[in-house]
């Protein structure tokens, strides 16, 4: 194999068996009671509901899907997954890094972590559109990847919150929306740059919606904020389609 594959593939071995343990799945603390808590369903405005977070593990099965492909001999001297690999690889033990990090209880840390894999994702991401790509590297590569950019973006709206409430001042509704409409409007941007978008704002859409849940029917309260989510919602979903409406037929890899 080439030092690209075995990157990827190591590198998403360790992290998945890596933020399974670390996210207390098999014993130890969970992510949502670390850090004081900061990071829990009902922490802030803008916290995803508890049953949001099981997307981690349709994310992680893609992302092995991914490692597992491109590690495939046909597959060594790629050059669309040669551009990418080792953004891919950073991203997987940055992920690992703010499982750890959030552990630890170091918040601000966390977001800067959670920021910096934002940026990778988003600069792995605009590689891939930058190559055609064939529709079975499209549900391979470009689908988990996608999946994986738009949960982040999500997750780092929520991380943001958390840190501010928890170390600055109470996150209020104008703040809450704020960051709600920011991760909406990057997300339905990404997933409009790119034929596989439709993961994104589908990943996306789907913590959008569980905040709305939490706030429209749990603790803390917040009927404003339910509804703009919703308006989230039906955004995401909007770009969603219209990614996959889009004509651009893949070149053959």
């Amino acid at each position: 194999m080439s030092p690209r594959q075995v990157a990827v593939l190591l590198s998403a071995i360790v992290a998945v068996v890596g933020s399974t343990l670390g996210s207390g799945a098999f014993g130890g603390t969970p992510i949502d009671q670390a850090a004081g808590g900061a990071l829990d369903a009902d922490a802030t405005l803008i916290a995803p509901a508890g049953p949001a977070f099981s997307i981690w593990g349709l994310i992680y099965a893609a992302l092995l899907l991914l490692a597992v492909v491109q590690a495939l001999p046909s597959r060594r001297h790629d050059a669309r997954l040669d551009a990418v690999g080792w953004w891919v690889a950073a991203s997987l033990l940055l992920n690992l890094a703010w499982i750890a990090v959030v552990q630890g209880g170091w918040l601000l840390l966390s977001l800067v972590v959670i920021a910096a894999l934002t940026v990778v994702l988003v600069r792995t991401w605009a590689l891939l559109r930058e190559r055609a790509a064939s529709r079975a590297q499209l549900l391979t590569v470009d689908v988990p990847l996608g999946l994986y950019l738009g949960w982040v973006v999500a997750a780092t709206a929520a991380n943001a919150a958390a840190y501010v409430d928890a170390e600055l001042f109470d996150v209020e509704v104008p703040y809450a929306l704020l960051l709600l409409v920011v991760a909406t409007g990057l997300s339905a941007g990404l997933a409009l740059a790119h034929r596989a978008g439709a993961a994104v704002a589908g990943a996306t859409a789907w913590g959008a919606a569980w905040i709305a849940y939490g706030r429209l029917t749990g603790e803390p309260a917040s009927e404003v904020v339910g509804l703009v989510a919703i308006g989230a919602v039906v955004v995401l979903l909007v770009a969603g389609v219209v990614s996959l409406l889009r004509t651009r037929s893949p070149a053959v890899a």
